[in-house]
């Protein structure tokens, strides 16, 4: 959690940043295909530890109308103080415009579907949102020391998701490429979600075979992708190439499944490439800053020329005379300029010119 802090010049200017926590956000947890408590953890935690006094949880109901369990447990341990069982882009306009029963809040979090990432993008600006969530994604890059059962398994941690989850396969042999396919086929059997996963796979699955490491490297920051797993021999030693992607992921013992439950880093992360410039949902993302200046009349005067000059080149003629005027006042006594004038204008409570 960020402090405020302040940092006073040698001409006694106080400059500084002011963090306040949120007052209040709403956070948004999907359900239809499958229930995320693990999604209401990631986003009311954070919110929680900003300091954010209303966390409200929006997630539809199951069929029978009533929420889950575990759900409701997760809201509970992680600071959630209101709960409402709405789902969709429903969800989120009664978040940023309000209802009978719903307060509006300051900022809304969490992933959804196509509607709900739709229903965000329309108010953003009427409220703060973290950021407009698409379809899961990974990456794994492996190369011939990874298992291809594991990373056959890994691919289908994403794909399971949804039919639009995109996974992405970067190695260095088709041989090997058409072995993870076939430790897939084996997978599928035994897999609860195989149609979503089949679908996924099939749809929006891409394998792509690099003739060297570098090139790897750089399919990989094309691709930018929510999950990175660097799956290879000596894998840390190539996170400095890595320049975009939401989690890395590193080494033949980091699934991506330990970053969505258990790690600490957040598994609310950047999709559809934008983690080109975007980043994962963090503490940060639960308070806003106001910066803080406090001049002093030896500050005001070594600055005076910069602003005055800056200020005419503008054609903003009363930001320099508000400037001027002060300057004025500390050379001759008197707003004007006027020497030995009546003073007016003079600082209130002012008793020297260092005042």
């Amino acid at each position: 959690k960020q402090q405020s802090w302040f940092t006073v010049r040698e001409d006694g200017a106080l400059v500084g940043s002011k963090v306040e926590p949120l007052e209040s956000v709403g956070i948004y947890v999907p359900g239809g295909r499958a229930l995320y408590p693990s999604s209401v953890l990631m986003n009311a935690l954070p919110a929680a530890v900003a300091g954010v006094k209303r966390i409200v949880c929006v997630t539809p109901p199951t069929a029978d109308g009533t929420l889950d369990p575990a759900i409701l447990e997760a809201c509970r341990i992680s600071g959630v103080t209101e709960i409402y069982a709405v789902g969709g882009a429903q969800a989120i306009a009664a978040l940023a415009y309000g209802t009978e029963s719903i307060a509006p809040v300051a900022k809304i979090t969490g992933p959804g579907n196509a509607y709900v990432a739709a229903a965000k993008k329309v108010v953003s600006g009427d409220v703060g949102i973290d950021m407009i969530a698409g379809p899961s994604e990974v990456c794994v890059v492996a190369d011939s020391t990874a298992d291809p059962a594991l990373v056959a398994i890994d691919l289908m941690a994403q794909a399971e998701h949804d039919p639009l989850a995109a996974c992405y396969l970067v190695t260095f042999d088709a041989e090997y490429a058409d072995e993870v396919e076939r430790m897939v086929e084996r997978h599928l059997k035994s897999s609860t979600r195989a149609e979503i996963t089949a679908a996924s796979l099939a749809d929006q699955g891409l394998v792509v075979v690099c003739d060297t490491m570098e090139q790897a490297m750089d399919t990989v920051n094309v691709i930018a992708s929510e999950h990175l797993e660097l799956h290879v021999d000596h894998a840390f030693d190539l996170l400095g190439a890595v320049r975009n992607a939401g989690a890395i992921f590193l080494g033949a013992w980091t699934p991506e499944a330990v970053g969505d439950y258990a790690a600490g880093p957040n598994h609310t992360l950047p999709t559809g490439g934008t983690a080109r410039y975007a980043s994962p949902l963090s503490v940060d993302e639960f308070v806003k800053k106001s910066s803080v200046i406090q001049y002093s009349a030896p500050a005001l005067a070594r600055d005076a020329d910069m602003v005055t000059t800056i200020a005419r080149h503008e054609g903003l003629w009363a930001h320099a005379m508000s400037v001027e005027m002060r300057k004025n006042l500390l050379d001759t006594g008197n707003v004007y300029g006027i020497e030995g004038g009546d003073g007016a204008g003079r600082a209130a409570g002012d008793g020297d010119a260092d005042a």
